[in-house]
């Protein structure tokens, strides 16, 4: 069986990685070989440890010319794309090797200089493929033919306990502008009484580490949250631009609520004082305000909202629903399945 290539261009974990870790164990689920293949072998990754724990291994390139002449050589069943970098590359090669290739459009930030430059080009070329994006606001930007599908998490095996008392407030995501990590720094400073705690890393760390490192907790990057969700009660998703973020839908699936800013995909996901919290973006205050009130809620307002999280990600982003679509976009791309 020739395999479905998942193409990334990584160093770290993020939304993209997650996304791309889960598809692979769920196309594997359903009898597909699905290799995770870097653009680039940058060394060691985050998701080493996690594909080798489902007995998946990582398919590590040395560069785009040898991607190019892999495709070339081997011609895998299909060619999925994720970031630019791998975009722009892998609808190259599938089209030159007449390969099937689908690219999934995340992120709603169109960055800056040389990034914004390659992500114009990454928009522009999305006929090349049959994409896919994440949320409606990315999918605007994108050919009709588009479809938008929603990034997806598996339930927890085993039920998690709602909450029931307040501990503290995590950031989940690269330490980069697009995320707010600064916000969230903001947000800590609004708010001494509360426990603030960051997880990730990214070009911002050493500066906002210098300027509020007595506010907040820096805990750096972490390959795997499962055992530190038990510990957060509500997360907080800053962020000037977004998709459909994975830490969002993980902390829901495990019954942490989320206060966010009104960007991307969240306003799809997040029903204000239901399963989270919305503020306009950019109005820190009122955000602030907002985690103060689910700080200060009895356990009953919080054991409701936690059942209401996980509840929204059980009934309306089941990962059964998104590989449906996701297999749907691959028909149409060529693949016969």
């Amino acid at each position: 069986m020739k395999p479905i290539a998942l193409l990334l261009d990584s160093r770290s974990m993020g939304g993209i990685e997650t996304h791309v870790s889960v598809l692979a164990k769920e196309l594997t689920r359903r009898g597909f070989r699905a290799d995770v293949s870097f653009l680039r072998d940058y060394g060691p990754h985050p998701m080493d440890k996690k594909l080798n724990r489902w007995k998946m291994a990582a398919r590590k390139y040395r560069g785009s010319l040898h991607f190019l002449w892999s495709v070339l050589t081997d011609r895998p069943a299909l060619i999925h794309t994720h970031g630019y970098k791998a975009g722009l590359m892998g609808r190259l090669a599938a089209r030159l090797a007449g390969v099937p290739v689908v690219s999934t459009y995340h992120s709603g930030d169109p960055g800056t200089g040389r990034v914004r430059c390659y992500s114009l080009i990454d928009q522009k070329t999305a006929w090349l493929a049959q994409p896919i994006a994440v949320s409606e606001e990315i999918a605007k930007k994108l050919p009709p033919k588009t479809r938008k599908i929603n990034n997806f998490v598996p339930m927890p095996a085993e039920a998690t306990a709602p909450i029931t008392h307040f501990q503290k407030v995590a950031f989940v995501g690269r330490l980069s502008e697009e995320k707010g990590p600064d916000r969230f720094c903001e947000l800590a400073s609004l708010l001494p009484n509360i426990q603030f705690e960051m997880i990730g890393d990214g070009p911002m760390r050493d500066e906002l580490q210098e300027k509020y490192g007595q506010t907040v907790r820096f805990r750096g990057a972490v390959s795997d949250m499962d055992d530190l969700w038990p510990e957060i009660s509500l997360l907080c998703m800053p962020s000037r631009k977004e998709g459909l973020p994975m830490a969002a839908l993980e902390a829901m699936a495990c019954g942490i609520p989320v206060a966010a800013f009104a960007v991307g995909g969240l306003p799809e996901l997040i029903r204000h004082e239901e399963n989270g919290y919305l503020a306009a973006n950019g109005d820190t205050k009122h955000l602030a305000a907002l985690i103060q009130k689910h700080a200060n809620l009895a356990s009953g307002s919080l054991k409701e909202l936690s059942c209401k999280a996980a509840e929204t990600i059980a009934n309306r982003y089941p990962a059964e629903k998104s590989m449906n679509q996701i297999l749907e976009a691959y028909h149409d791309a060529g693949l016969k399945l």
